[in-house]
């Protein structure tokens, strides 16, 4: 059997799993039934995390928590000082882009992983991500 491609997921792609009432929630739903090793960032999880307190409450929020931490291959790339300056460095580059840092992150995760697929609904993890020359 052929081995599958690591992804990256974005906090768009968790959000839209987990929200059944998000326009993407069949795609990803269908994703996630079998899904290939995956890499996120510290920040998608801290995001995923706000997102749901803020939009539901704080048991849908531990909820989001335990799905991440029940996916059997999920590699989650800490948001260190030097992940900082590399995601400064990034932005910086693409000021004119509307990225935020942890898109920025996730780009450097994709780049630093040679992962070339990205998990999203965001125009900019989506697209840019996969042709993003650093």
């Amino acid at each position: 059997m052929d081995r599958k491609t690591e992804c990256y997921a974005d906090t768009a792609a968790f959000i839209a799993f987990l929200d059944r009432s998000d326009s993407h929630h069949a795609l990803f739903r269908r994703l996630f039934s079998d899904p290939p090793p995956l890499a996120t960032s510290a920040l998608v999880l801290a995001e995923g995390h706000g997102w749901f307190l803020r939009r539901y409450d704080g048991r849908r929020a531990l909820e989001f928590l335990n799905f991440v931490d029940a996916l059997p291959a999920l590699t989650i790339e800490a948001f260190d000082a030097d992940a900082v300056t590399r995601s400064t460095k990034l932005l910086r580059k693409f000021s004119d882009q509307a990225l935020t840092l942890a898109d920025a992150h996730g780009l450097t995760v994709m780049s630093g992983r040679r992962i070339t697929s990205c998990w999203s609904t965001d125009r900019h993890m989506g697209l840019t991500g996969a042709t993003l020359v650093m």
